[in-house]
C-alpha cells in the first residue's frame, strides 16, 4: 500500500497540494474577519440610529441575502470557470463591496452600509461555493472532514480579529467622549478591499488544479442510466435543511452577544474599576455598573476563541470518530447551552454562552462535507445549495431579536435551541440517509469500500 494515500494532502496520484490547501485557508481567514466585524456591528447601529434589536438583525438579513441571491450564480460560474477563475472573481466582488463603504460614510444612512454588507457576502458567496469543496478534494478523501475543519480553523482566526477590529473603528471615541464611529467604520472595509485584491493578484499566478471529486453515487454524466439529480439523495436535501438552521442559531448568537454581555450579565463590583480600562464599564439603567459594548466586542473574540479551539480539537477528534456523531453530539450539547442560557441563571449562562461557541465549531464545515459526500461531479452544484442555505442567519435572528425586544435577550436562545435539535436529528441519522458508514468507510448501494481499496 503506498503511502501517498494516506497523505492528508496528498491526492491518490500522488500530488503533493499542502501550498494549495495553505492558499485556499487563507480565504477562510478572509470571510472569517469579515464576518466577525459584522457580527460587532449591530450594537453600533442600535445606538448610533435608535434601532431596535430586530430592526438591528437587518444587518444579518442584508449579509445573507447577498449568500442567497449569489449561491447559484455562483456554483455555475465555478463550473464554467473552474476553481482558480471562481476564486478570483469572488475576490474581486468583496474588493468592490469594500470599497463601496467609503462613499457609504459620507452618504450616512443604514441602507448605504446595508448595501455594502450585502455586495460584499455576495463575493463572500463565491469564496464559500468553492473552497469549501475543494478543501474536501486537496488530498486523500479518508481527511476530507479533517481538512475542511482545518480550512475553517483559519475562518475561526478571522473571527478572532474581526470583533477587534470593529471595537476599535465601530466604538471609538474622541478625547471629549464622542463616538467616533460612524466617521471611521468605512476604514477596516478599504482594508480588505486592498488585500483581496492582492489576494487575486497571486491566485491569478498559483497552481490552483481542478480536481474531481469521487463519484460514489455515479452522478456523472458518462453513466448509463444513473440518477442525475442530486436531489434524490437525502443526505444531501437534508443537510441543505441542517445548514439553514445551524446558520440561523449561529448568526442569532453571533449578532446578540453584545447585547447579552451588556444586558444579562451580573452587575459588576466597584472593586472591577481598578483593573478595568474606564471605557470598559458603564452605569446602567438600574445604577449598577455593566460591561460597556467596547468590552463586549472584546469579548467577542474570546468568544471567537472558544469557536478556533473547537474547530483545532475538533480536526483531531474527526480522525477518530465518525463524523455525523461528532455533529450530532455537539449539537445536542449546544441545546443544553441554550437551554441553561434561556433560564437566566447568572455566570453559569454567561459561561454557556462561551461554550456554545466551543460547540459550534465544527457544525458548518462538518454538514458541509456530510452533504456532499460521494456526489462527484455534482459537489460544485450541491455546494452551492448549501452555500445557499445559509439564508437561514437571514431569517430567525429576526425572531430572536422579536422575543428579545418583547421579553429579554436570554428568552431568545429559545431559538438557536430549536435549530440544534434540528442539527442533532440530521447528524444521529446522517448513516440511514446516505446508506453510509462514515464519510472514512463507504457503504453505498450495498458495495462497502474505503480509501485503501480505491
Amino acid at each position: 500500500m503506498s503511502q501517498n494515500k494516506k497523505g492528508i494532502f496528498i491526492t491518490t496520484d500522488g500530488q503533493n497540494l499542502t501550498f494549495t490547501f495553505i492558499m485556499v485557508s487563507s480565504l477562510f481567514l478572509l470571510w472569517g474577519f469579515c464576518n466577525g466585524m459584522i457580527d460587532v456591528m449591530d450594537k453600533h447601529f442600535q445606538e448610533q440610529l435608535h434601532l431596535t434589536l430586530a430592526q438591528s438583525a437587518n444587518v444579518q438579513w442584508a449579509h445573507y441575502l447577498g449568500y442567497f441571491l449569489m449561491a447559484l450564480p455562483a456554483g455555475w460560474l465555478a463550473s464554467k470557470l473552474g476553481y482558480k477563475g471562481g476564486i478570483i472573481v469572488g475576490l474581486l466582488t468583496v474588493a468592490a463591496g469594500g470599497l463601496w463603504f467609503i462613499p457609504a460614510t459620507h452618504i450616512a444612512k443604514f441602507w448605504a452600509f446595508l448595501v455594502g454588507v450585502c455586495f460584499i457576502a455576495a463575493g463572500l458567496t463565491f469564496l464559500e461555493t468553492i473552497a469549501n469543496p475543494y478543501t474536501t478534494v486537496l488530498g486523500s478523501t479518508q481527511f476530507a472532514a479533517t481538512r475542511i475543519n482545518l480550512a475553517q480553523s483559519c475562518n475561526g482566526i478571522g473571527w478572532i480579529f474581526g470583533p477587534i477590529a470593529g471595537s476599535m473603528f465601530f466604538y471609538g471615541k474622541d478625547a471629549a467622549g464622542n463616538s467616533t464611529g460612524s466617521a471611521t467604520l468605512w476604514i477596516p472595509y478599504a482594508g480588505v478591499a486592498v488585500v483581496v485584491i492582492i489576494l487575486a493578484i497571486i491566485f491569478y499566478f498559483a497552481k490552483v488544479p481542478d480536481i474531481k471529486m469521487p463519484d460514489d453515487y455515479q452522478l456523472g454524466e458518462s453513466t448509463p442510466g444513473a440518477s442525475r439529480s442530486i436531489w434524490t439523495h437525502p443526505h444531501f436535501v437534508l443537510a441543505v435543511a441542517a445548514q439553514f438552521f445551524y446558520v440561523a442559531a449561529q448568526a442569532g448568537i453571533f449578532a446578540f452577544f453584545i447585547n447579552y454581555m451588556t444586558s444579562q450579565t451580573p452587575a459588576i463590583s466597584e472593586s472591577w474599576n481598578s483593573f478595568m480600562r474606564p471605557e470598559w464599564l458603564e452605569t446602567g439603567k438600574d445604577g449598577a455598573l455593566h460591561l460597556s459594548s467596547a468590552f463586549a466586542s472584546i469579548l467577542a473574540s474570546g468568544g471567537f476563541i472558544c469557536f478556533l479551539l473547537g474547530r483545532f480539537t475538533g480536526a483531531g477528534l474527526l480522525k477518530k470518530f465518525p463524523a455525523h456523531t461528532m455533529l450530532g453530539i455537539y449539537a445536542i450539547l449546544n441545546v443544553v447551552n441554550c437551554l441553561l442560557i434561556f433560564c437566566k441563571l447568572g455566570w453559569v449562562s454567561v459561561v454557556c454562552v462561551f461554550l456554545s461557541y466551543f460547540f459550534m465549531s465544527i457544525m458548518f464545515p462538518t454538514i458541509f462535507a456530510l452533504g456532499i459526500f460521494g456526489l462527484g461531479v455534482r459537489a460544485k452544484t450541491a455546494s452551492s445549495f448549501i452555500v445557499m442555505a445559509i439564508m437561514g442567519g437571514a431569517l430567525l435572528p429576526k425572531l430572536m431579536g422579536n422575543i428579545a425586544d418583547k421579553y429579554d435577550i436570554s428568552r431568545g436562545f429559545i431559538v438557536p435551541a430549536c435549530c440544534f435539535a434540528i442539527v442533532a436529528f440530521y447528524g444521529f441519522n446522517w448513516s440511514r440517509f446516505s446508506r453510509a458508514e462514515s464519510v472514512n468507510g463507504t457503504k453505498v448501494a450495498g458495495l462497502v469500500h474505503s480509501e485503501y481499496d480505491r
